[in-house]
């Protein structure tokens, strides 16, 4: 990926999963116990802190508990385990005021008058936080999400309310009215302050603070409605809802981006002299992406997953704006495999392999029948994704040179993350993209030419201990070693996003068991749900890997057998994200958030302004 998509995805580690709703609940209670004692001076602690827990923490609770069917009553997506953590972060700035306003009053003149000044101020500032919450989540117009959002705010004030016997004031209802609504005997003394002017100017300044953020997020949004057509807070439901729920809406918002695209999907396949399938090669010309299991992010263990043999997915020559928008498009690609597999004509001869080194570029291959498996890696040198284009000029220079089909493969071996002006994308017109085709061109000219022999494949599979936070996705480890006449050649396939510096090397210098071998990487985007760069051997011992390998190699060696074997290539018809979409997106997302924290300081800094020259005038 780019530096401007790599500081879109690293913007993931400020989004954490939800807790569970009882868990933000009761840390909102002992947090509301723990205010009580501190803002109220009763005869006996445990009194003060039952008051902190009933005006502090009961509106917290009632906002938890109410905001979800309310806000899903009006059409909106807010889940209990959001609602309680927006719950219990409101609280917290609340306590936050009252806390800051009581220091102050302690030491100046102000008195209680400026706490609860202070208090009106917080609980509009509560209500703003919350309404963008809402708006950003529940995707509805201001006036409805105004309606769940000012549930705490609500919750406090009619608790001072009646608390506070503001009821005096007014010459409303009888006896039994004012026993509910006006209870100032069993209140704390500090409410005595309050005045219905009070809730006058909570009400107004709600309105002005409703109005900054409705400033704030047409702002924002401007620049995404123009050039994208679409909104940010839809981006932004999606991202957090993944990040911190789990949930698929993203992929809805990428669906509206999404471009229709025609992609070959080139599938190769060895089979045992019974008929049984041995092995797979699945070659989508689509990038595993956007981020975890998003889109295409787990297209590699769907692939893997839908082979009768060891499936291998290795990555295509394509880069993120060949993302899938869904995962209902894996679907369509594996209809292709099928299609592809169904149409293999098999035989029993193929290749040694051939390697060639033009410039930067290395390719190793073996000739299976008439056809070709390439792959290509820039180690050890810098590299990540081959532009799609660039990938097709290859592959149909390996026809002008003899091949009828040829599946290349992007290695994806060696990168040294987002560190560097130059982060090693293979683009059209570059010096790398014609090293890349004349090598193909020179080991496919080799391959068409060379005699084919009868050909054997072993093959070994290790899960691995690993996790995707280490580097390691679901499948693991993957070797496959072809054996044609006296030589053998291992292709080592690693469910992981590209890999450290001098890996590679270190790995292919450590299998002396074979004559040739080629380590590749899956590209899969499950281990970047939280990281935008996490390469294998970043996370996991190197030595701890390569003798891994080794035992796999050593196993594929002892597995070897005739196989017969096969390739064809099918199109898809799939919705990726499409040219240049995928940079404008992030371009956009990483320039609000950096103009966005500039304008929510200023916006914020008015408000608290004009909230001053307000109580000033009152």
């Amino acid at each position: 990926m780019t530096t401007t998509q790599g500081d879109l995805a690293a913007l993931s580690r400020y989004v954490f999963r939800a807790p569970q709703w009882y868990a933000s609940l009761g840390f909102a209670l002992l947090i509301a116990a723990v205010a009580g004692i501190a803002a109220f001076d009763s005869r006996f602690i445990l009194e003060d802190a039952w008051q902190g827990v009933f005006f502090i923490g009961v509106p917290t609770i009632a906002a938890s508990v109410l905001t979800p069917p309310v806000d899903r009553y009006l059409g909106g997506q807010l889940t209990p385990n959001r609602a309680s953590l927006l719950a219990l972060v409101s609280e917290l700035i609340l306590v936050a005021f009252l806390v800051g306003a009581g220091v102050v009053a302690v030491f100046t003149p102000l008195g209680q008058r400026l706490v609860f000044d202070v208090l009106t101020v917080g609980l509009a500032s509560v209500f703003a936080l919350r309404l963008l919450v809402v708006l950003a989540i529940s995707r509805k117009s201001l006036f409805i999400a105004a309606v769940p959002a000012s549930i705490q705010t609500a919750a406090v004030a009619l608790l001072v309310f009646v608390y506070s016997g503001t009821m005096r004031f007014f010459e409303v209802g009888g006896p039994l009215v004012r026993s509910f609504l006006s209870r100032p005997n069993r209140g704390p003394a500090e409410f005595a302050a309050v005045e219905p002017l009070d809730f006058a100017l909570l009400a107004l300044l709600c309105l002005l603070y409703a109005g900054g953020v409705w400033a704030f997020v047409t702002v924002i949004d401007r620049p995404w409605r123009r050039s994208l057509g679409v909104s940010v807070l839809d981006f932004l439901r999606g991202f957090i809802g993944h990040i911190a729920d789990g949930t698929r809406e993203i992929e809805e918002f990428f669906a509206t981006l999404g471009e229709e695209a025609l992609v070959p999907v080139t599938v190769f396949s060895a089979r045992r002299p019974d008929g049984s399938e041995k092995a797979r090669f699945v070659l989508p010309m689509v990038h595993p992406g956007p981020m975890g299991e998003i889109g295409g992010g787990d297209l590699p263990k769907r692939v893997a997953e839908s082979t009768d043999g060891l499936g291998f997915p290795p990555h295509a020559t394509a880069g993120h704006d060949f993302n899938l928008v869904s995962e209902h498009e894996v679907d369509t690609v594996l209809d292709a495999v099928e299609r592809a597999s169904e149409r293999i004509e098999y035989g029993g001869t193929g290749s040694a392999s051939r390697r060639a080194t033009v410039g930067e570029a290395t390719v190793t291959g073996h000739a299976v029948g008439d056809s070709a498996l390439l792959v290509a890696t820039y180690a050890p040198n810098f590299a990540d994704d081959i532009d799609y284009s660039v990938g097709l000029s290859a592959t149909a220079e390996a026809r002008a040179h003899g091949l009828d089909d040829a599946m290349l493969v992007d290695a994806h071996n060696s990168n040294n993350g987002l560190e560097g002006a130059d982060l090693g994308h293979v683009v059209p017109g570059s010096q790398r993209s014609f090293d890349l085709i004349e090598a193909v061109g020179e080991v496919a000219g080799d391959l068409a030419r060379a005699s084919r022999e009868p050909l054997e494949l072993g093959v070994a599979w290790d899960e691995t201990a690993w996790t995707p936070q280490e580097g390691i996705g679901p499948l693991g480890i993957r070797v496959a070693v072809f054996a044609a006449g006296d030589e053998t050649t291992a292709y080592v396939l690693v469910d992981g996003n590209n890999m450290e510096p001098g890996l590679r090397e270190t790995i292919v210098g450590r299998l002396d068991a074979v004559d040739t071998a080629e380590v590749m990487t899956s590209d899969t985007h499950v281990v970047n749900t939280l990281e935008s760069t996490n390469q294998v051997g970043d996370a996991i011992a190197h030595d701890e890997l390569v003798e891994r390998i080794e035992t796999l190699v050593e196993r594929a060696l002892a597995d070897c057998e005739p196989v017969e074997t096969g390739m064809a290539t099918e199109r898809a018809r799939v919705t990726v994200f499409g040219n240049d979409r995928t940079e404008t997106l992030a371009s956009h997302a990483n320039a609000m958030v950096t103009m966005g924290g500039a304008l929510a300081g200023a916006v914020v800094l008015a408000l608290f302004t004009i909230s001053v020259l307000v109580f000033y005038l009152t």
